[in-house]
């Protein structure tokens, strides 16, 4: 099977696809590039050697139908790994069951590498680098929040948007 049908396959039935309520651990990415953005959640158990494993993994992606299929299939490879095992997988790891990724599509694959490690960081507790404003990259995340140059009122939340009337 191709590439092009395996990955229409995957987006046709995503697996793991929505938020886990009950997730142990979160990471989010975002692609300044295409403006997708990738959340990840991770639940974890003991496995019956008493390694910490992935129970279970779930993804949300705001973005590109490659970027879905890319997280559908690599939460289903990461049921089962250690963390170790998890932090070796790179994004061709994660995306080999949908067979090479054309070229400007690789960033897909990225990005859902880079929400898993920012999952695992979490739940390893590995903090963020603290980045001033103006050393940001301005990512799709970072436009989730209010600018550092925002009126008072948008940053304390107090802003309220109204319809207009058609």
């Amino acid at each position: 099977m191709d590439t092009e049908k395996k990955i229409n396959d995957a987006i046709a039935n995503p697996q793991n696809m929505g938020e886990m309520t009950d997730a142990d651990s979160v990471g989010t990415v975002g692609s300044p590039e295409c403006g997708d953005m990738l959340r990840m959640w991770l639940k974890f158990k003991e496995n019956e050697g008493g390694k910490k494993v992935i129970d279970r993994a779930s993804f949300q992606s705001f973005g590109c139908q490659t970027a879905i299929a890319v997280a559908s299939v690599a939460t289903q490879l990461l049921a089962g790994k250690t963390i170790e095992e998890a932090r070796n997988l790179d994004s061709s790891d994660l995306s080999a069951d949908l067979g090479p990724l054309p070229p400007m599509k690789i960033h897909c694959g990225q990005m859902v590498e880079g929400a898993l490690r920012d999952a695992l960081d979490a739940d390893a507790g590995i903090e963020k680098a603290a980045v001033e404003p103006a050393q940001r990259n301005n990512t799709l995340l970072d436009s989730f929040g209010p600018p550092a140059d925002a009126a008072p009122a948008m940053k304390s939340g107090k802003l309220k948007v109204v319809k207009l009337e058609d």
